[in-house]
């Protein structure tokens, strides 16, 4: 007998559907049907703000929803009739419909039916899902040999309750370059291709999985996106966007992903690196996140109103990152929608009271500033060890000048000193500076700014404290000024609502590199605004599961890739593309085109010119001449880098804020002015443009056809290969015939027009190779760039 929550098609049998008869499927659920309409449409006037509260009425609690007002009551539970809510929202009277007429919101008519459906059913209530701790729930029983892990058990089960089926599993040549671009951001190799493609056994796909994990280029993938939550970039974003010393925190982004650190680490490092007791120069280097923020360096700025806008940036980055909130909202007043209110968000930036900004407003210069204090040196391991030594030794110095009484012996002791002294300037000077945080000896006074406003300082002082309704007070100690490692250890204490939520988070963007969406769609706000997630239970189990592996983000990492669901194919089939346009219940893979880095990355990569360096100053590629004429204060003129650096990878490259760099702007790449936790998509002229003329592109594809022109086969080789090497599949008859064609037009070009022909050799640093034919190596060029230009080079799926 077949479970009544799968469907199949027999040979020469007709479609059988069987409802599920417990789904669920149109049982109504407050948090992912009601609360929504409730949030649009309500909250504005009758939520949290208590300043903007209308008729003394709260529709984001239960007890105000449901509350007898003389007689009368908003929701009457099983009595729609008897509801004002309902009288409210079907009046035809203009001065008594919900919402007004002039608020311009409107319901529809399902929305309507939708809420007095659910008062006739009771009004049960929910606390908003993602304040309520996960719940563990057991992966559910299927009857079907489909999945492979717990996971898709969960996936299955959802797909089932709406009579779907999943889609066919990808082909191998899809699977391994998505596995590549997912988890180093680099297409595979034609040796990894083929040694995949022959290996025939049941963890062929793990042992990719592993090999992957433990390479340098996964932290280099990682960071990018951890880059854009954090709003990293090399310049200071306002007025004159000037450069700031932040490289090595980049680095370090990119070695913690590599050696696997602990998410909860990751977080103290970062938010409170100089007040971890065991801290080390790492930890310094971490705690440069508190400095990413847009600064400004002008000579005639407000202490106080940067002060308020620095305070105001540092809340809603770290409420966006890790809680997935938007506290910055209650900036000059409570939340409307979320239970955030006004102090809680100033309590929120007394955290950061303690970090040093000051030395923006003493120096403010519209030269090209070099130094940020504090800063740091940044060496190498070895020259670092030396320094350590050194200072141990001018240490013991110091102490033998303080017993020391004979003059002779104090002056040779001042002298060995003072050598000692400049050899570590003398190296010091050698390392990169990057900006760190160091803690004020007092914090500055943090007060409640009436409506925001930097200039009325008669609000209320306050002390630094987490979001009232999310602390579990036992967790925190009272007894004295909390601090910012107070701070990550609430973010990631797992025992209190406020861990497992940085956890979903996580787990949910997690989720998104890897299916193209989360669990829970929106991935800036797990708040009321926010949708609700589709797969609540299994978002849950991840969170769970991560923090009972103690924050092993390549744990996490290899459970979601291990699963069946990850690997299915990304084309729909048609009942799909009808019953799940936007694929919110994962029957399918998703398609997209790669982030701008990786665009980038993939070019080099299947050229050759890859520079697989990690770390060091940022890269400047080739840009067009003038694109910084209007940058001023002072005026830049932009030079490009002119050795190795030219090819190292994207997430390498200059981020000027204000004049991001055209590649990546084309590419949808964020200025990261604000966390970005999605980056837009957009399919422009302006992309195909830069694939076809930006330098990079050119060079890369012409060295690449070098690589094909040397190997020296005849032309239908020559091309059957450099669809294998750069799209890692055999090329189709109709393919070769048309690059065929192209091939052929531009060799009689070149042939005949030899200027032109090394006119387009002689693009990019690297000189090309004067054995081969040049005409032959031009109209190959020109196949190459062609390919580069398919969607399939630019897209993932």
């Amino acid at each position: 007998m077949h479970n009544p929550s799968s469907f199949f098609l027999a040979p020469g049998w007709v479609l059988v559907l069987i409802a599920h008869p417990a789904s669920g499927q149109d049982a109504i659920d407050f948090n992912r049907d009601i609360r929504p309409i409730l949030s649009d449409n309500c909250f504005a006037c009758h939520g949290p703000d208590e300043k903007s509260r209308e008729a003394d009425l709260r529709l984001d609690g239960e007890q105000s929803a449901k509350a007898d007002r003389g007689g009368d009551r908003v929701i009457r539970p099983g009595q729609p009739e008897q509801s004002l809510l309902v009288d409210r929202i079907f009046s035809p009277e203009a001065d008594e419909l919900m919402p007004p007429p002039d608020s311009g919101k409107q319901l529809t008519e399902k929305e309507k039916k939708l809420l007095s459906d659910w008062i006739r059913k009771g009004a049960p209530w929910s606390r908003h899902w993602a304040y309520v701790p996960p719940r563990k729930t057991a992966a559910p029983e299927v009857d079907s040999d489909w999945p492979r892990t717990w996971i898709d058990r969960f996936i299955f089960s959802k797909l089932a309750e709406r009579d779907l089926m999943p889609v066919d599993d990808a082909d191998k040549v899809s699977l391994i370059r998505r596995l590549h671009f997912d988890l180093v951001g680099l297409p595979p190799s034609e040796e990894e291709v083929d040694q995949f493609l022959n290996d025939r056994s049941a963890d062929a796909v793990k042992r990719v999985t592993q090999r992957l994990l433990a390479s340098k280029h996964f932290g280099e993938r990682m960071a990018i996106y951890w880059l854009d939550l954090v709003r990293y970039a090399d310049t200071v974003g306002y007025h004159g966007d000037q450069d700031h010393n932040i490289s090595p925190y980049r680095d370090w982004v990119i070695g913690a992903f590599n050696s696997n650190m602990p998410f909860d680490r990751f977080t103290r490092s970062q938010l409170a690196g100089d007040l971890l007791p065991d801290g080390g120069q790492e930890d310094l280097i971490a705690s440069g996140y508190n400095r990413l923020l847009q600064t400004t360096h002008e000579g005639g700025l407000q202490a106080a109103e940067y002060r308020a806008m620095y305070a105001a940036d540092r809340v809603r980055n770290v409420s966006a990152v890790w809680m997935g909130g938007t506290v910055g909202c209650a900036q000059c007043h409570d939340h409307k929608y979320d239970p955030y209110t006004s102090r809680d968000f100033y309590a929120l930036s007394a955290f950061f009271a303690d970090i040093d900004d000051e030395e923006h407003f003493r120096s403010g210069t519209n030269s090209l500033p070099t130094r940020r204090n504090p800063e740091i040196p940044v060496l190498d391991p070895r020259k670092q060890k030396q320094i350590t030594q050194w200072k141990s030794d001018l240490q013991k110095l110091e102490t033998r000048k303080k017993s020391t009484t004979d003059s002779a012996e104090l002056k040779a002791v001042q002298d060995q000193a003072k050598q000692v002294a400049d050899r570590i300037a003398e190296v010091e000077k050698s390392g990169r500076f990057t900006m760190i945080t160091k803690a004020l000896k007092e914090p500055r006074v943090t007060r409640i700014l009436p409506r925001g406003n930097f200039l009325d300082a008669s609000g209320p002082i306050v002390q630094p404290l987490v979001p009232s309704f999310l602390m579990d007070l036992g967790s925190l100690d009272q007894d004295r000024r909390l601090n910012r490692l107070d701070l990550a250890d609430w973010l990631t204490n797992s025992r209190n609502p406020s861990g497992l939520l940085t956890s979903r988070v996580f787990v949910n963007r997690m989720w998104y590199l890897f299916f193209g969406r989360g669990l829970a769609p929106d991935l800036n706000d797990f708040g009321g605004q926010g949708e609700p997630p589709d797969h609540p239970e299994l978002l849950d189990q991840l969170a769970i599961a991560f923090v009972e592996h103690d924050w092993n983000v390549k744990w996490l990492i290899e459970e979601i890739v291990s699963s069946r669901a990850y690997r299915l194919s990304s084309i729909p089939s048609a009942r799909l593309i009808e019953k799940d346009p936007e694929n919110r219940f994962f029957a399918r893979q998703s398609r997209y085109r790669l982030p701008a880095e990786l665009v980038r990355d993939n070019a080099l990569s299947i050229s050759g010119l890859l520079v697989e360096k990690k770390g060091g100053i940022s890269i400047k590629p080739y840009q067009p001449a003038g694109y910084y004429r209007h940058l001023n204060f002072p005026q830049r003129k932009y030079s490009s880098d002119a050795d190795e650096r030219q090819y190292q990878r994207g997430v390498y490259i200059h981020w000027q804020r204000q004049f991001l760099h055209p590649m990546l702007k084309a590419f949808d790449a964020p200025r990261r002015e604000e966390c970005t936790a999605e980056r837009s998509s957009s399919n422009t002229p302006s992309a195909a443009l830069v694939l076809l003329n930006d330098p990079t592109f050119v060079e890369s594809a012409r060295v690449f056809a070098e690589r094909i022109v040397a190997r020296q086969l005849s032309p239908g080789d020559s091309l059957r290969t450099a669809v294998r090497v750069a799209l890692s599949r055999e090329a189709g008859d109709n393919e070769i015939q048309l690059l065929g064609e192209l091939f052929e037009m531009n060799l009689a070009l070149y042939r005949s027009d030899e200027v032109a022909a090394r006119r387009l050799l002689a693009v990019g640093l690297k000189k090309p190779d004067e054995q081969l034919d040049i005409a032959t190596l031009a109209a190959m060029t020109q196949v190459a760039r062609a390919i580069f230009n398919l969607d399939e080079f630019v897209t993932r799926r």
